[in-house]
């Protein structure tokens, strides 16, 4: 399962041992105070309840953190006994389904959190002494960035469930500051001709962002924006989700056995719109990027719109192509890590940010917002880069390769920078609503 062997060319080797050291530490540290607020704003009944058949309960969250921590970083990093061996299948994710987890013999609330916190005070003890070099897990600090990330996505997976749960709001953040209404350009022409795509050295990047390779684009325009609220109503009242010209056929046969005819958490009110947001009920703001939206519903709004989804590497031209240079940076805005100033991540804010805001985020070709607010849909499937290889597990990328999952792009408000770069890769089911998706649209230079 795990690969151990002496690394031949790795990432991140010239890179200070030290400064890699602080980084991890800082990932560890920000992801577990996150996991923390996260599960201990509600009561022990929410924590062990399963407030929808697509999510976990939040304790099981919670404990899966702590044993993924516990195999990869005392286990395998440091070739530690196992502390409570006997649990690892209750909190192995592909021996059971979220909808049968409620029946498990999980650990307590309680308990859960004295192992975690047990896991985490031996993993920084190793990551104190780790020689940061040696073998592919340990090189630049991979394996304390993998958890890291790892605890970042399940951080996000909680917030999606904290969204589904009834009962009183439990979670409060600052909004995003306010911008003007976006003004400028609705699309923007991406040059056709190759690019390099995916990475051969960030050195925490995940198997499937591997290896780099260049990839041949044909012109195209893509929006400047995220689609706002205010235009996927104008889909809704045009009767979008009546006019089967407009839907994939999976789609539509979906929409109708499940009666759906607007954004998930959505609801008409008289002449409004109003949304359900983390126990708060509000009109649905026209400026912000919609969210809640499946594949499907995304696919079909672009086709009445008379455009597409971008694919996927059209997706990562435009957020990473620095024309100037012929070069492909870490983020739109550069090789910088990303700052307040550059995109709404981390949980900041509860709620995607309007339309045109960071300009500093926005890419050289001037397209804003790639990163952070919300994931967006792509055309594409999730498929291997050519040269692919599994690392350390097939279960992470491998098994989910396929045409049944669509590739999601730029992360959202509940992604952590850690967990979010200009080559990340992620992907669901095309009927997923739950999860903090919108998309932004497409069409090529000829049409």
């Amino acid at each position: 399962m795990t690969d151990l062997s002496p690394a031949v060319a790795t990432d991140g080797g010239t890179a200070d041992p030290e400064a890699l050291r602080a980084r991890a530490l800082t990932s560890l540290v920000v992801a577990r105070d996150r996991t923390t607020l996260l599960t201990s704003c509600v009561e022990e009944p929410d924590l062990t309840a399963q407030h929808s058949p697509l999510m976990s309960p939040l304790v099981w969250d919670l404990a899966h953190i702590g044993n993924q921590e516990e195999q990869w970083l005392l286990r395998a990093v440091a070739g530690q006994e196992a502390i409570r061996p006997e649990i690892d299948s209750l909190y192995d994710a592909f021996e059971h389904p979220r909808a049968e987890r409620p029946k498990l013999p999980l650990l307590s609330p309680a308990e859960a959190r004295s192992y975690a916190a047990d896991v985490r005070a031996r993993a920084l003890d190793v990551l104190e002494k780790a020689a940061l070099h040696g073998t592919r897990l340990t090189e630049a600090a991979f394996a304390f960035g993998m958890i890291a990330q790892h605890e970042q996505q399940h951080d996000e997976t909680m917030l999606i469930t904290h969204q589904l749960r009834t009962g009183p709001q439990a979670l409060t953040a600052p909004d995003p500051e306010p911008v003007g209404l976006f003004t400028g350009p609705s699309e923007v022409l991406v040059p056709g001709g190759p690019f390099t795509m995916g990475t051969s050295d960030e050195p925490w990047a995940l198997d499937n962002e591997r290896p780099a390779h260049r990839r041949e684009v044909a012109p195209f325009y893509i929006d400047t924006t995220p689609v706002t609220n205010a235009a996927y109503q104008a889909f809704i009242e045009d009767g979008g989700y009546t006019d089967p010209r407009w839907w994939a056929a999976e789609g539509w046969a979906h929409i109708r056995a499940h009666g759906i005819g607007a954004p998930l958490f959505w609801r008409r009110d008289g002449g409004q719109w109003l949304r359900r947001r983390f126990g708060v009920t509000e009109v649905v703001p026209p400026d912000e990027p919609v969210v809640h939206v499946c594949w499907y519903e995304a696919d079909a709004y672009a086709r009445w719109a008379g455009r597409r989804l971008p694919t996927e590497a059209e997706w990562e031209k435009a957020a990473r192509h620095d024309p100037a240079g012929d070069r492909s940076t870490r983020y739109p805005w550069g090789d910088a890590d990303p700052g307040p100033e550059h995109a709404n991540l981390g949980q900041r804010h509860l709620r995607p940010a309007p339309a045109g805001s960071y300009p500093a985020g926005e890419s050289p070709l001037g397209v804003r917002q790639l990163i952070g607010d919300v994931w967006e849909w792509t055309a594409s499937d999730f498929l291997p880069y050519p040269g692919f290889r599994a690392f350390p597990y097939k279960e992470y990328s491998q098994v989910f390769f396929g045409p049944e999952h669509k590739v999601l792009r730029g992360g959202s408000f509940a992604v952590d920078a850690v967990a979010c770069r200009g080559t990340f890769r992620n992907w669901d089911y095309p009927i997923r609503r739950q999860i903090f998706a919108g998309f932004r649209t497409a069409r090529s230079e000829d049409v």
